[in-house]
């Protein structure tokens, strides 16, 4: 059993929550990811790691109450147990010295995964500029850890009602304009956040990395819920990713398939299965 350490509702249906799991902890990098049961009858709910701390043993996660499942896992208090936590799950993301300038983009709650992966950049040398996006300002998250591996906070909201108006597209076209040099651009959140990403990037010829979020079951390969086309292959996210290429990524393909069970989600209101929003 997985001890429940910390728990805070950052805005309605959006919480924070530290799990108690020290072989997982030790072992986690950036970009990678878990794979929780609440109960034992409960289904497989994939999230991205946004925290480990290798002292307490925790790993931090931050979720969207969506369904059952995720509504179960909200209703855990501080010192009660989730019956499954294995993990980390998929390939860390690639980060060395040298490798220039970093712009890390969260739509929405994927702000979250994106601070484990701006902060090992910045340890490893490299300029990370953040660029946190959001609806409004009330469900910014993440804004104070992202500032402090960060040289520099970009913050977007839909409404204006903080920082530039508009989507985070307009945070990379104002980089761009000012003559900032991108080495590479990283984007976690929604997948039609990611495709304009990806479409800003593409006629400047930034390397962009996505994080994908398909449909997934089993985080080892075996359903092949989560394969996604990447370039003329057929890639699994849970083993292969969940980074991929953006400008190879398929996305006609990953929102279709994201699609395929909405009707059952509808009926069931029992469905996580976004790494991405989950995260």
């Amino acid at each position: 059993m997985f001890k429940v350490l910390y728990k805070k509702e950052l805005s309605p249906g959006i919480f924070d929550m530290d799990i108690e799991a020290p072989r997982v902890a030790k072992k986690a990098k950036a970009g990678q990811f878990i794979v929780l049961r609440v109960n034992e009858e409960g289904e497989r709910i994939p999230l991205t790691i946004a925290d480990n701390d290798t002292e307490t043993g925790a790993i931090k996660l931050i979720f969207q109450v969506v369904g059952a499942s995720t509504m179960q896992l909200s209703a855990k208090e501080v010192g009660e147990s989730i019956a499954d936590f294995v993990g980390p799950l998929g390939q860390p993301s690639l980060v060395k010295p040298g490798m220039g300038t970093i712009v890390m983009v969260g739509g929405g709650i994927g702000v979250a995964p994106c601070y484990p992966i701006a902060r090992a950049m910045h340890e490893a040398g490299n300029k990370v500029i953040g660029v946190l996006a959001a609806k409004t300002k009330d469900i910014l998250i993440f804004e104070e850890r992202m500032a402090k591996v960060c040289d520099e906070i970009v913050i977007c909201t839909d409404d204006g009602s903080k920082g530039l108006k508009g989507f985070a597209t307009g945070a990379i076209q104002m980089l761009h304009e000012r003559g900032e040099k991108m080495d590479q651009v990283t984007a976690i959140g929604p997948s039609i956040m990611m495709r304009s990403i990806v479409e800003a990037t593409r006629p400047l010829g930034i390397h962009t990395v996505v994080s994908l979020n398909p449909v997934m079951v089993d985080g080892t390969g075996m359903c092949g819920g989560c394969r996604v086309k990447v370039g003329e292959e057929t890639k699994f996210a849970c083993v292969d990713g969940p980074e991929f290429d953006g400008h190879l990524v398929d996305f006609d393909n990953l929102m279709s398939r994201s699609r395929m069970y909405r009707d059952q989600e509808t009926v069931e209101k029992d469905h996580v299965c976004n790494i991405g929003l989950g995260r």
